[in-house]
């Protein structure tokens, strides 16, 4: 019993503190937006008003000419970040200072991180496995010309923009692995908008792009053990970790999800909230796995989705109660993070702007013949 009063008066405690840190709030002239470590939720509400009321009012005029709503969504963090609406007088101070970004950082990954399981529960693995030479194929051909052109790209940008004190094998490993990797999220929300997740396209090019950012964050780890002088057998044991734990979820993991389901009724009468705490359960366990072994959480959080049954309908379920808000809230933080933290002020000269123009030009041109083939695996 005394730990059960302490608790109380802790509580209660911090209830008095906020109390005094607010009291009168608005009404004593205090600034609704001022940031407080200790009470971050009010400017948090402020920044996802904002986010979402500018994303939808961009998805509006950029829906008409069949842009996806994730272009909306970077392209109002960059409006919102330095290069627009940051350069009016304590905008940025006021409603994105950078105390309150990593909390904002935080919400958006968890984010993030659902919306991949989601993809993952739409996704039927047996599909995947159909398809798992043409997959391979296409990730092979998406990554192997883009680290060519990367690392050719990588040349000039080393003697215009490197200190020489770095290594330029370094350089051209990282700027091959950038060039070619996979913005996988970006991919996920594209094939989601486009219903293109349960179709044959789909299944492959999100197959595709799973491989390919697993080889990328393979290949970034060696050159980080590369400039931090270690060993690179680092990438290697990372590549076979991250395959020990796909097969291990497929093969142990997903059948005991199954005789759970079954057991708890979930797959007659839709998901108990025993098998529902089970599931978040293992999400997170898978993402917090693969972030610890140097792939990204996001990889975790996919496969978990996979590997949860559809038998009675149960991964529809679980999709339905998680759908709405990650899309509604969630996702747009994330995306609209990324354009917040670019600046195009930057290039402010003519050969920043020349190479910026060349690589996007030489990405439009790999990713051309990509999407004149996808007609034919539609076929």
């Amino acid at each position: 019993m005394p730990e059960f009063s302490d608790t109380i008066i802790s509580l209660f405690d911090g209830l008095k503190k906020r109390q005094a840190t607010g009291e009168g709030g608005l009404l004593t002239g205090s600034d609704p937006s001022a940031f407080d470590v200790s009470d971050p939720l009010r400017l948090w509400i402020i920044q996802v008003g904002v986010i979402i009321m500018l994303d939808q009012l961009l998805s509006l005029g950029l829906g008409r000419m069949k842009q996806p709503k994730v272009i909306a969504e970077v392209l109002g963090g960059i409006l919102l970040g330095p290069t627009a609406f940051g350069r009016i007088p304590g905008f940025t101070q006021h409603i994105f200072p950078s105390q309150s970004l990593p909390y904002l950082s935080l919400v958006a990954n968890i984010g993030l991180c659902l919306f991949l399981f989601i993809v993952g529960l739409e996704i039927d693995a047996s599909v995947i496995k159909r398809n798992a030479r043409m997959s391979a194929i296409v990730s092979l051909a998406g990554m192997a010309l883009p680290f060519g052109l990367g690392s050719a790209l990588s040349v000039p940008l080393y003697h215009h923009f490197i200190d020489p004190s770095v290594q330029f094998t370094h350089f051209m490993l990282f700027t091959g692995v950038a060039y070619s990797i996979t913005a996988f999220p970006v991919l996920c929300r594209i094939l989601t908008e486009l219903k293109l997740l349960d179709t044959t396209v789909g299944i492959v090019v999100l197959s595709a792009g799973v491989g390919n950012d697993v080889v990328g964050w393979t290949l970034l780890a060696l050159s980080v053990a590369l400039v931090n002088a270690g060993s690179g057998l680092t990438a290697l044991w990372v590549l076979l970790t991250c395959v020990a734990f796909t097969i291990f979820l497929l093969l142990v993991v997903k059948r005991v999800m199954l005789w759970l389901a079954r057991a708890t009724g979930s797959t007659d009468d839709g998901p108990t909230m025993f098998y529902m705490t089970v599931v978040m359960i293992l999400l997170w366990a898978c993402a917090f796995f693969t972030d610890i072994v140097g792939v990204n959480a996001i990889f975790g959080a996919f496969l978990a989705g996979i590997i949860v049954p559809r038998e009675g309908g149960l991964a529809i379920a679980l999709t339905e109660k998680l759908e709405d808000m990650v899309t509604i809230i969630f996702l747009p933080l994330y995306f609209t993070l990324s354009g917040l933290n670019t600046n195009l002020g930057l290039l402010d000269d003519g050969i920043t702007w020349a190479f910026t123009i060349a690589i996007a030009c030489l990405a439009f041109l790999v990713f051309q013949p990509k999407t004149e083939s996808v007609p034919s695996l539609a076929s």
